[in-house]
């Protein structure tokens, strides 16, 4: 299922403003040489992503999910330079290829990578974080919002990525579209936050902690 119509899905990206040319090129490496490339976060988001930290005035922040490094140095780019973020991931190619484009840019002194499974890198982390964004195996969506909800500093907002699942939530059957329907459905009525469900790119899901 479309979301949103091709032609006005194009006309937002090109409306939005571009990404610096060291993200460009990572985009086009990521399509050219990395499976799931459509898992590539893109301007749209991305921009999406830097304002959203800018907004909230974010100097921490936990990512789920790296792949191969977009979105962690779209926000870096807004954190200060003391800022930190943490992004966790399991598959060493992307690992690999997310470090060539830390080392070359201004931000990546911020991210710290942490492999492993992100369940178990999440319970050994201490402090608040001030933004959590959430892109990983769907099927733990809710046991990853439960692990980082305590770890939310109040105010702080969380970021579900793929929270439409390209329409699959509206009947959903497999267990990634599963999962995804039952964090909307718990969110909606967490009296711990508040929230408003997003139809950008895949769906997103923005979650502030009260």
């Amino acid at each position: 299922m479309e979301l949103v119509n091709p032609k006005v899905e194009t006309y937002c990206h090109e409306q939005t403003q571009a990404e610096p040319e060291l993200l460009q090129a990572l985009a086009e490496d990521t399509r050219a040489h990395m499976p799931m490339a459509q898992m590539l976060t893109g301007r749209l988001e991305g921009r999406f992503l830097k304002l959203l930290v800018q907004l909230t005035g974010a100097r921490r922040i936990l990512e789920i999910g790296m792949y191969t490094g977009y979105s962690a140095l779209s926000m870096a780019e807004a954190l200060p330079e003391d800022g930190e973020l943490i992004t966790c991931d399991i598959d060493p190619a992307a690992e690999a290829f997310a470090r060539r484009y830390f080392a070359q840019s201004p931000h990546g002194h911020k991210i710290r990578v942490a492999m492993g499974a992100a369940l178990d890198t999440i319970a050994g982390l201490s402090g608040e974080f001030d933004l959590v964004f959430l892109d990983a195996d769907k099927e733990s969506y809710p046991a990853y919002y439960e692990a980082v909800l305590p770890l939310l500093r109040r105010g702080g907002l969380l970021v579900v990525d793929n929270s439409l699942w390209s329409g699959k939530v509206l009947k959903p059957e497999d267990e990634a579209s599963l999962a995804i329907a039952e964090l909307n459905t718990r969110i909606a009525a967490d009296p711990r936050v508040e929230n408003v469900l997003l139809t950008v790119r895949d769906g997103v899901n923005l979650v502030r902690k009260r």
